[in-house]
């Protein structure tokens, strides 16, 4: 329960913005909810509506509803812990691994983990007890990810990816070597109207996406190394640039669909370990942020996994320096 009263300088001011402001923890979006919902009073009158002006000397009472227990439940799912304290947890994402439940994936994904693993440090996101997921990684694709224990961080977190404040670095395998060996992919990505599972190019309807790339190894002309840094944050945007300018991902289930010229230009060890491998070759190696609480700059860099390890030394990888 929270109780303020308002001082002669606040009067006027809509009651969902002043009790979210002097909460200091409660996002206007939910305050709105909780009073919609009859958890806020003055004196024994319950107000009910958002946009209410307040008055000078006004007693407000906030009842918050304890944080329901979140829809999936906690499960004992392995995962790589980089960092964690009370407001937000870093973790390298194994491959396989799905983000969200969904239909078909309903239990053994990332959230039944957190869920799991964090316990009641949850603070709660929006009225339930569940982690706050502010960006995703696609299940086959492997590497670093946030996610926020408590509403004001989650808050925070997402907007700052929104407004493109976060350093994020990727590595993948792909067929061919791009040209020039550096340069930005750039073109509206929106859903594919021929098949719903995959994402496009498109002139209509789309999303503006940018992708930052650097070649950091060649092999045979066949394959490469690259960085990618995001500009934008779209479904699938790495593997759709890459895709659509000539360079599929190598193991891409849905953006590679044929067997690519340029693997004849790799040796056959090379050539076999690519063909055969078994996953999208994408690793989100670096995740850099400002603490929403404390105003840190927090980076961190996974190294690449097992899997794109072997791949790159049967392609011939030589040992690599830090992806910038």
């Amino acid at each position: 329960m929270l109780t303020f009263v308002v001082q002669p300088e606040q009067a006027g001011e809509r009651v969902d913005r002043y009790v979210s402001a002097q909460s200091g923890t409660l996002s206007r979006s939910r305050v709105k909810g909780l009073i919609e919902s009859g958890h806020l009073q003055c004196g024994s009158k319950q107000i009910t509506e958002p946009a209410e002006s307040v008055r000078a000397g006004m007693e407000l009472v906030l009842h918050i509803p304890p944080a329901t227990p979140a829809v999936p439940q906690g499960e004992a799912v392995p995962f790589e812990i980089f960092y964690e304290d009370d407001d937000l947890i870093v973790l390298n994402k194994p491959a396989g691994l799905v983000v969200h439940p969904a239909p078909g994936n309903e239990t053994g994904t990332l959230v039944n983990g957190l869920i799991a693993h964090c316990g009641e440090s949850l603070k709660g996101i929006g009225g339930e007890r569940r982690p706050g997921i502010v960006h995703r990684l696609d299940k086959d694709t492997s590497g670093l990810m946030v996610a926020a224990k408590t509403e004001k961080a989650h808050l925070a977190l997402s907007d700052d990816f929104a407004a493109r404040r976060i350093d994020r670095a990727y590595l993948a395998f792909c067929w061919g070597c791009p040209n020039p060996a550096e340069g930005d992919y750039e073109g509206d990505i929106g859903r594919d109207k021929r098949d719903r599972k995959r994402m496009t190019i498109t002139t209509h309807g789309g999303k503006w996406a940018l992708t930052h790339y650097r070649t950091l190894q060649a092999f045979e002309m066949g394959a490469a190394l690259v960085t990618c840094k995001l500009a934008t944050g779209r479904t699938h945007q790495i593997r759709v640039h890459f895709s659509a300018n000539g360079h599929p991902l190598i193991g891409d289930p849905v953006y590679l669909r044929r067997v690519p010229a340029a693997a004849k230009l790799l040796t056959p060890e090379g050539r076999a370990a690519a063909l055969d491998f078994p996953r999208q070759a994408l690793h989100a190696t670096r995740l850099g942020f400002t603490h929403p609480r404390t105003g840190e700059a927090l980076l961190f860099e996974a190294p690449m996994p097992e899997d794109m390890q072997a791949l790159g030394e049967a392609l011939g990888m030589t040992p690599l320096k830090k992806a910038g």
